[in-house]
Protein backbone atom coordinates (compact mmCIF):
# COMPACT_ATOMS: atom_id res chain seq x y z
CA UNK A 1 0.00 0.00 0.00
CA UNK A 2 1.42 3.38 -1.05
CA UNK A 3 0.96 6.57 0.97
CA UNK A 4 2.28 9.99 -0.01
CA UNK A 5 3.34 12.45 2.71
CA UNK A 6 3.56 16.06 1.47
CA UNK A 7 5.23 18.41 3.94
CA UNK A 8 8.30 20.65 3.75
CA UNK A 9 9.32 19.91 7.36
CA UNK A 10 11.64 16.91 7.66
CA UNK A 11 10.71 16.25 11.30
CA UNK A 12 6.99 16.11 10.46
CA UNK A 13 7.65 13.62 7.68
CA UNK A 14 9.77 11.49 10.00
CA UNK A 15 7.07 11.49 12.69
CA UNK A 16 4.39 10.49 10.20
CA UNK A 17 6.62 7.79 8.77
CA UNK A 18 6.86 6.25 12.23
CA UNK A 19 3.09 6.30 12.74
CA UNK A 20 2.39 4.86 9.30
CA UNK A 21 4.92 2.06 9.70
CA UNK A 22 3.28 1.16 13.01
CA UNK A 23 -0.18 1.30 11.49
CA UNK A 24 0.50 -0.61 8.28
CA UNK A 25 3.56 -2.84 8.23
CA UNK A 26 3.52 -3.28 4.45
CA UNK A 27 3.14 0.41 3.67
CA UNK A 28 5.34 2.10 1.07
CA UNK A 29 5.82 5.74 2.06
CA UNK A 30 6.57 8.35 -0.59
CA UNK A 31 7.61 11.85 0.45
CA UNK A 32 7.49 15.28 -1.14
CA UNK A 33 8.50 18.66 0.25
CA UNK A 34 6.75 20.79 -2.41
CA UNK A 35 3.53 20.76 -4.34
CA UNK A 36 5.40 20.25 -7.60
CA UNK A 37 7.20 17.17 -6.29
CA UNK A 38 3.92 15.82 -4.94
CA UNK A 39 2.04 16.19 -8.24
CA UNK A 40 4.86 14.41 -10.08
CA UNK A 41 4.79 11.51 -7.61
CA UNK A 42 1.01 11.30 -7.87
CA UNK A 43 1.23 11.15 -11.67
CA UNK A 44 3.84 8.37 -11.45
CA UNK A 45 1.98 6.37 -8.78
CA UNK A 46 -1.70 5.97 -9.73
CA UNK A 47 -2.05 3.23 -7.11
CA UNK A 48 -1.67 5.63 -4.16
CA UNK A 49 -4.06 4.77 -1.33
CA UNK A 50 -3.75 8.00 0.67
CA UNK A 51 -2.21 11.48 0.55
CA UNK A 52 -1.26 13.36 3.72
CA UNK A 53 -1.09 17.01 2.69
CA UNK A 54 0.29 20.07 4.46
CA UNK A 55 -1.75 23.20 3.72
CA UNK A 56 1.27 25.49 3.47
CA UNK A 57 3.96 24.45 1.01
CA UNK A 58 6.87 26.50 -0.38
CA UNK A 59 5.57 26.62 -3.95
CA UNK A 60 1.78 26.57 -3.53
CA UNK A 61 -0.98 26.32 -0.94
CA UNK A 62 -2.68 23.08 -0.06
CA UNK A 63 -6.13 24.45 -0.88
CA UNK A 64 -5.26 24.77 -4.56
CA UNK A 65 -3.80 21.26 -4.50
CA UNK A 66 -6.97 19.89 -2.92
CA UNK A 67 -9.04 21.56 -5.60
CA UNK A 68 -6.83 20.12 -8.35
CA UNK A 69 -6.75 16.64 -6.85
CA UNK A 70 -10.55 16.52 -6.51
CA UNK A 71 -10.67 17.22 -10.25
CA UNK A 72 -7.83 14.99 -11.49
CA UNK A 73 -7.62 12.20 -8.87
CA UNK A 74 -10.94 12.03 -6.98
CA UNK A 75 -10.31 8.36 -6.19
CA UNK A 76 -7.34 9.11 -3.90
CA UNK A 77 -8.33 10.14 -0.34
CA UNK A 78 -6.56 13.24 0.98
CA UNK A 79 -6.05 14.03 4.66
CA UNK A 80 -4.91 17.54 5.52
CA UNK A 81 -2.14 18.26 8.03
CA UNK A 82 -1.93 21.76 9.43
CA UNK A 83 -0.71 23.79 12.37
CA UNK A 84 -3.76 25.98 11.85
CA UNK A 85 -6.99 24.17 12.68
CA UNK A 86 -9.74 26.69 13.35
CA UNK A 87 -13.25 25.80 12.20
CA UNK A 88 -13.04 27.92 9.02
CA UNK A 89 -9.81 26.24 7.92
CA UNK A 90 -11.19 22.77 8.59
CA UNK A 91 -14.47 23.55 6.83
CA UNK A 92 -12.69 24.89 3.74
CA UNK A 93 -10.48 21.80 3.51
CA UNK A 94 -13.48 19.45 3.76
CA UNK A 95 -15.44 21.48 1.23
CA UNK A 96 -12.56 21.03 -1.21
CA UNK A 97 -12.64 17.26 -0.79
CA UNK A 98 -10.41 16.35 2.17
CA UNK A 99 -11.56 13.24 4.06
CA UNK A 100 -9.82 14.24 7.26
CA UNK A 101 -8.01 17.03 9.06
CA UNK A 102 -5.18 16.31 11.51
CA UNK A 103 -3.66 19.14 13.58
CA UNK A 104 0.13 18.99 13.62
CA UNK A 105 -0.03 19.54 17.38
CA UNK A 106 -1.91 16.24 17.78
CA UNK A 107 -0.35 13.46 19.80
CA UNK A 108 0.77 10.22 18.16
CA UNK A 109 -2.31 8.38 19.44
CA UNK A 110 -4.59 11.05 17.93
CA UNK A 111 -2.91 10.77 14.53
CA UNK A 112 -3.12 6.99 14.72
CA UNK A 113 -6.84 7.11 15.55
CA UNK A 114 -7.50 9.64 12.79
CA UNK A 115 -5.88 7.38 10.19
CA UNK A 116 -7.88 4.42 11.48
CA UNK A 117 -11.09 6.39 10.89
CA UNK A 118 -10.05 7.33 7.37
CA UNK A 119 -8.98 3.80 6.39
CA UNK A 120 -12.34 2.57 7.69
CA UNK A 121 -14.05 4.87 5.20
CA UNK A 122 -14.92 7.69 7.59
CA UNK A 123 -13.98 11.34 7.96
CA UNK A 124 -11.83 12.60 10.81
CA UNK A 125 -12.49 16.03 12.29
CA UNK A 126 -10.59 17.35 15.34
CA UNK A 127 -12.76 17.03 18.48
CA UNK A 128 -14.30 20.29 19.66
CA UNK A 129 -13.66 22.04 16.36
CA UNK A 130 -17.07 23.71 16.53
CA UNK A 131 -16.68 24.78 20.14
CA UNK A 132 -18.34 28.14 20.61
CA UNK A 133 -20.75 27.72 17.69
CA UNK A 134 -24.42 28.34 18.53
CA UNK A 135 -25.20 24.62 18.37
CA UNK A 136 -22.49 23.91 20.93
CA UNK A 137 -23.03 26.94 23.14
CA UNK A 138 -24.04 26.73 26.76
CA UNK A 139 -27.72 26.11 27.44
CA UNK A 140 -29.98 28.96 28.44
CA UNK A 141 -31.26 29.03 32.05
CA UNK A 142 -34.62 27.61 30.93
CA UNK A 143 -32.92 24.77 29.04
CA UNK A 144 -30.66 24.05 31.99
CA UNK A 145 -33.69 23.73 34.23
CA UNK A 146 -35.24 21.02 32.09
CA UNK A 147 -35.34 17.54 33.56
CA UNK A 148 -32.50 15.28 32.39
CA UNK A 149 -35.00 12.72 31.09
CA UNK A 150 -36.60 15.38 28.91
CA UNK A 151 -33.23 16.20 27.37
CA UNK A 152 -31.84 12.71 26.86
CA UNK A 153 -34.97 10.70 26.08
CA UNK A 154 -35.65 12.32 22.71
CA UNK A 155 -34.36 10.05 19.92
CA UNK A 156 -32.42 11.59 17.04
CA UNK A 157 -34.44 12.63 14.01
CA UNK A 158 -34.49 10.36 10.99
CA UNK A 159 -33.60 11.58 7.47
CA UNK A 160 -37.27 11.33 6.48
CA UNK A 161 -38.29 13.48 9.44
CA UNK A 162 -35.87 16.15 8.26
CA UNK A 163 -37.32 15.99 4.77
CA UNK A 164 -34.30 14.51 2.99
CA UNK A 165 -35.01 12.68 -0.27
CA UNK A 166 -33.33 9.45 -1.40
CA UNK A 167 -31.11 11.35 -3.84
CA UNK A 168 -30.14 13.85 -1.14
CA UNK A 169 -29.18 10.91 1.08
CA UNK A 170 -26.96 9.65 -1.75
CA UNK A 171 -25.30 13.07 -1.90
CA UNK A 172 -24.95 13.16 1.89
CA UNK A 173 -23.39 9.69 1.94
CA UNK A 174 -20.76 10.90 -0.54
CA UNK A 175 -20.16 14.04 1.51
CA UNK A 176 -19.47 11.75 4.47
CA UNK A 177 -16.85 10.03 2.29
CA UNK A 178 -15.16 13.38 1.66
CA UNK A 179 -16.29 13.74 -1.97
CA UNK A 180 -16.26 17.22 -3.45
CA UNK A 181 -19.18 18.48 -5.53
CA UNK A 182 -17.32 17.49 -8.70
CA UNK A 183 -16.66 14.03 -7.29
CA UNK A 184 -20.33 13.64 -6.40
CA UNK A 185 -21.27 14.66 -9.95
CA UNK A 186 -19.13 11.84 -11.34
CA UNK A 187 -20.48 9.18 -9.00
CA UNK A 188 -24.16 10.08 -9.39
CA UNK A 189 -24.02 11.30 -12.99
CA UNK A 190 -25.57 14.61 -12.01
CA UNK A 191 -24.96 18.16 -13.20
CA UNK A 192 -22.97 20.33 -10.81
CA UNK A 193 -25.82 22.86 -10.28
CA UNK A 194 -28.07 19.95 -9.28
CA UNK A 195 -25.51 18.71 -6.76
CA UNK A 196 -25.10 22.23 -5.35
CA UNK A 197 -28.88 22.46 -4.88
CA UNK A 198 -28.91 19.13 -3.06
CA UNK A 199 -26.00 20.19 -0.82
CA UNK A 200 -27.80 23.44 0.04
CA UNK A 201 -30.95 21.51 0.97
CA UNK A 202 -28.95 19.05 3.08
CA UNK A 203 -27.19 21.80 5.02
CA UNK A 204 -30.52 23.52 5.66
CA UNK A 205 -32.13 20.30 6.88
CA UNK A 206 -29.23 19.61 9.25
CA UNK A 207 -29.12 23.22 10.43
CA UNK A 208 -25.49 23.33 9.31
CA UNK A 209 -23.59 26.16 7.66
CA UNK A 210 -20.89 23.99 6.04
CA UNK A 211 -19.88 20.38 5.44
CA UNK A 212 -17.93 20.16 8.66
CA UNK A 213 -21.02 20.88 10.72
CA UNK A 214 -23.06 18.51 8.54
CA UNK A 215 -20.63 15.63 9.10
CA UNK A 216 -20.61 16.23 12.85
CA UNK A 217 -24.42 16.40 12.95
CA UNK A 218 -24.76 13.11 11.06
CA UNK A 219 -22.19 11.40 13.31
CA UNK A 220 -24.10 12.54 16.39
CA UNK A 221 -27.35 11.13 15.03
CA UNK A 222 -25.72 7.84 14.13
CA UNK A 223 -27.19 7.59 10.65
CA UNK A 224 -26.10 4.66 8.46
CA UNK A 225 -26.11 4.93 4.68
CA UNK A 226 -26.81 2.18 2.11
CA UNK A 227 -24.51 1.81 -0.92
CA UNK A 228 -24.85 4.73 -3.31
CA UNK A 229 -26.37 3.86 -6.69
CA UNK A 230 -25.42 5.70 -9.85
CA UNK A 231 -28.38 7.31 -11.55
CA UNK A 232 -29.25 10.10 -13.94
CA UNK A 233 -32.27 11.29 -12.02
CA UNK A 234 -32.07 14.45 -9.92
Amino acid sequence: MKILVVDDHVLIREALRGVLKEFKGDVVILEASTGGEAMQLIANNPDLRLILLDLYLPDRDGYSMLDELSETHPEIPVVVLSAQHDSDTVAKALDLGAVGFIPKSGERAVIFGALQSVFAGGIYIPPGILKGKPSEAAATPNEAAAKPSEVTAKPPASPAELGLTERQLDVLALIMQGKSNKGICRVLNLAEPTVKNHVTAILKALNATNRTEAVIAVNKMGWQFPPVSKSSKS
